[in-house]
């Protein structure tokens, strides 16, 4: 079994990663206290016991709530920095985060002030934490393709600092196939796409994405096993971002020792391990790398097949990738 201190080491890149999943109970309350908002929860322990999820609706209804904090540019730098340092902690060297700007606006935030508090930070990560870092905005797929459409313009206008979008938020009855002209808008300016799939949703929201709306990744997609779509996946390599902490939080597995991740790897899927929203479902990338050691056994061959599969499938450069590639393993030889 693989200690604590051996998966720390091993080079780290974080692909699944929604930024405001990443607001502590600690850091919640602090915001509230600066922007003089006034929470539901009479203190952190009462905020602590809504943490228990029955779905991914029940999750987001939290989620929701809690972002009410963030208001300033200043929260939103603070929010990226915080996760950056646990990132940091991690041994994580490379992560994409996505941003939900919808989620913000709807409320009243400016579209400006949330881009750019995040991207204040990306900024400045490599130099402040050794963690290079990209942003990717993504669109709510339960609110109106139209508005997501409008604000892909207003990021074009704007020149936001993205490197791609995304689509996320509740799954089932939301196809991909209602954001095609949004994902082609992107395409057309140069931005990468990925979007979530095949998490409560079904293999056929996987196929759409890959073909209505050209993704280079799928966020999630543990149920590709239950189609032949598995065959397609594994012979174009296209990579899955797989997050156990959250499918077991939210109900889409029942114990971690019941996830698919196993058999994805078995049948050659380039899957990759990923946190998610790791302040709700319970821990970031270094201890859900742990916890397949713990649980599922997982040796140092598995974990470095994970990490190596996590460099290939970002959107660093082949020269950016080719020192982190070799790093996973001279690591895994020194395991061995």
């Amino acid at each position: 079994m693989l200690t604590p201190a051996q998966i720390h080491d091993l080079p780290k890149v974080e692909l699944h990663l929604h930024i405001e999943g990443t607001l502590e109970p600690e850091l919640i309350m602090q915001l509230a206290e600066r922007n003089g908002i006034r929470l539901p929860w009479a203190d952190i322990e009462e905020l602590r016991r809504q943490y228990e999820f029955t779905d991914l609706q029940s999750f987001l209804n939290l989620y929701y709530a809690n972002m009410a904090v963030l208001q300033t540019e200043a929260d939103f730098a603070d929010l990226t920095r915080a996760y950056l340092r646990r990132a940091q902690a991690a041994g994580v060297r490379h992560a994409e985060i996505f941003m939900d700007p919808q989620a913000h606006t709807v409320r009243g935030v400016d579209l400006a002030t949330c881009v750019n508090g995040v991207a204040s930070a990306i900024a400045e990560s490599e130099a402040e934490f050794g963690v290079s870092s990209a942003l990717i905005v993504t669109f709510l797929r339960d609110r109106e393709a139209a508005e997501a459409l409008t604000m892909m313009h207003d990021l074009i206008e704007m020149r936001a600092p993205i490197v791609g979008i995304g689509l996320d938020s509740a799954e089932v009855g939301h196809p991909p196939i209602d954001f095609v002209e949004v994902f082609a808008l992107a395409r057309e300016h140069g931005l990468q796409c990925v979007a979530h799939a095949g998490e409560e949703g079904p293999p056929a929201y996987v196929w759409q994405a890959l073909e209505l709306l050209q993704v280079s990744r799928i966020d999630h997609g543990i149920r590709s096993l239950e189609d032949e779509l598995v065959e397609h996946l594994v012979k174009h390599q296209i990579p899955l971002t797989v997050c156990p902490f959250s499918n077991v939080r939210l109900r889409v597995v029942d114990t971690l020792a019941d996830h698919p991740l196993p058999a994805m790897l078995a049948r050659g899927l380039a899957v990759t391990v990923n946190s998610d929203d790791p302040a709700y479902f319970g821990g970031y990338l270094d201890d859900n790398f742990t916890a397949l050691t713990d649980t599922l056994s997982f040796g140092a061959e598995e974990v470095a097949t994970l990490a190596r599969n996590a460099v290939r499938a970002s959107f660093l450069t082949a020269d950016a990738q080719a020192p982190l590639l070799m790093e996973i393993n001279e690591w895994l030889s020194a395991q061995l």
